[in-house]
């Protein structure tokens, strides 16, 4: 049986145990589900080790019929201590650039490829340090964003970053190449992928930031072009 690995919590290091993971999500999604019953059954996942690190399962959050759904990597520190997806500054920048592009903060679903916030303690303070999460724990946790997207069934699903954009569309997709096209997938109508609204904040001046800024919302004003054409 593998080994969890050495970990820090918030009382220290925590001594390497026995893995007691499925490694899946899938054994904890109920029979016959709802968005309110995979919620539910989302609290109890321990398909891999994240659930130790993460205060709660951060699960998605938006209309049961939303047309578009947005797909980020993991949860952040401020989305981890409230249980709610994109409420710190990716979050706040998300919702301006939707008021941007023209599409409807309320009428859209935001979720996770991962459910539970990876992290490590900096080396200085108490900062809780974001980690990136490897490809077994999305493999691990992708049962949980397939039943959002079949029980909410977009028009379209936008990927945030590279990791839920290799997540859903493969390891070869390169946001770079092809961020701001449609492109078809089994998922929904169409699959577009952009940059995280974390990546603009961690531009490296303010020119830079306001650049990454209007190329995303120019992303998103192509979504909305999408769905208006199609209507």
């Amino acid at each position: 049986m593998p080994i969890a690995p050495v970990h820090h919590s918030q009382e220290g290091v925590v001594a390497t145990r026995v893995k007691p993971y499925a490694e899946s999500a899938a054994s904890y999604v109920p029979e016959r589900p709802t968005l309110e019953k995979v919620r539910t059954a989302a609290r109890g996942c321990k398909a891999c080790w994240l659930w130790t690190l993460g205060t709660q399962t951060v699960f998605g959050e938006g209309p049961r019929q939303a047309e578009v759904m947005f797909v980020g990597e993991q949860p952040g520190d401020q989305e981890d201590k409230t249980g709610r997806p994109f409420v710190g500054p990716a979050g706040k920048l998300l919702d301006r650039a939707l008021d941007e592009a023209g599409i409807d903060r309320e009428t859209v679903y935001v979720t996770n490829a991962v459910k539970h916030f990876k992290w490590e303690r900096g080396e200085r303070g108490t900062r809780r340090i974001h980690k990136k999460p490897n490809d077994a724990e999305v493999r691990a946790c992708r049962p949980w964003l397939d039943a959002e997207i079949a029980l909410v069934r977009p028009r379209v699903v936008i990927a945030l970053g590279a990791t839920a954009a290799q997540a859903l569309l493969g390891k070869q997709f390169r946001v770079t190449k092809d961020r701001g096209k449609a492109i078809p997938s089994a998922l929904a109508e169409a699959v577009f992928a952009t940059v995280h609204p974390s990546a603009v904040l961690r531009a490296p001046d303010p020119a830079a930031r306001a650049t990454a800024e209007r190329d995303f919302i120019a992303d998103l004003e192509k979504v909305a072009r999408h769905l208006q054409a199609r209507a």
